[in-house]
């Protein structure tokens, strides 16, 4: 999410209280992921009014489904809780971006009829992302051309997990850098777009040089999936994620210098750094 105190004195102004750390953070970036629902599920009344008011129209939320539906009760009988959950949410209507469904490691291709009922019934309005981990989606056997064909089928996004750079360095010695190794899967890559907002977690590196050769390729792609009328979603991180803001800025710098793209507003710290 926005609220990180590490990005005091950058993304943020270095003294104060988080109250305007998502209006800060929109004036920069247009889209945030949403993990705190994935960790304590739906939002209280008030926490969503006050997002819905600091947002401006063109932000859009990526929220994860509460892990007590994926993780839990792995997409099963979950219609009225799940109903309940985007309710919940229903103030930021126009401000929602694709929804992820982030899914066990373990949940693998005897579990897809549950998920094929969520997205049969999955609301027309909001778009949809699916993180798969369970290895036997990425072996491009029938398992992965059942999980692809049905995605594409109901207009789903495939989540594009990119952590090349994160096991670039192998085995870790830096402390963030094995932390991040432990909790993230390493899946191959595989790129494709099975809706119409493709949506690319690119997890990050130390090194910035290494995080730069690896998102060289995403450019071309990413003009691609423009062009063709798409609304790509980009998630940067880092191993732990104190220099996401700064990793993602220069990133979209990389690619404005392929395609045009509207300046980022500089970040709340350095601005008010320069009154000084």
């Amino acid at each position: 999410m926005w609220a990180n105190p590490d990005w005091r004195g950058g993304l943020y102004p270095p003294h104060g209280g988080n109250e305007g750390w998502l209006a800060d953070y929109a004036r920069v970036f247009s889209t945030v992921e949403g993990n705190t629902t994935f960790y304590s599920g739906a939002p209280r009344a008030e926490t969503v009014a006050a997002w819905a008011r600091q947002a401006p129209p063109g932000f859009r939320f990526c929220f994860k489904l509460p892990a007590s539906l994926t993780h839990e009760r792995r997409l099963a009988a979950i219609e009225a809780d799940l109903d309940a959950f985007l309710e919940a949410l229903s103030p930021l209507h126009d401000r929602l971006g694709p929804m992820m469904v982030q899914l066990p490691r373990d949940f693998g291709p005897d579990e897809l009829p549950r998920l094929d009922h969520l997205l049969a019934r999955w609301p027309a309005g909001i778009p949809c992302a699916v993180e798969v981990r369970h290895r036997e989606f990425f072996h491009k056997g029938r398992a992965e051309k059942a999980l692809n064909r049905m995605l594409i089928t109901y207009g789903a996004n495939r989540v594009m997990l990119d952590v090349r750079p994160l096991f670039a360095t192998a085995p870790a010695t830096h402390p963030g850098l094995q932390h991040a190794q432990a909790e993230k899967p390493r899946v191959p890559l595989h790129v494709l777009s099975t809706g119409d907002c493709p949506l690319v977690r690119f997890i990050g590196h130390l090194d910035d040089d290494l995080n730069e050769r690896c998102f060289t390729p995403w450019t071309e792609r990413l003009i691609l999936w423009i062009n063709q009328g798409k609304t790509p979603y980009l998630m940067v991180h880092t191993p732990d994620n104190r220099g996401a803001p700064e990793l993602a800025r220069r990133l979209y710098s990389r690619l404005g210098e392929h395609c045009s793209l509207p300046s980022l507003e500089a970040f709340a710290g350095e601005r008010q750094a320069t009154l000084f």
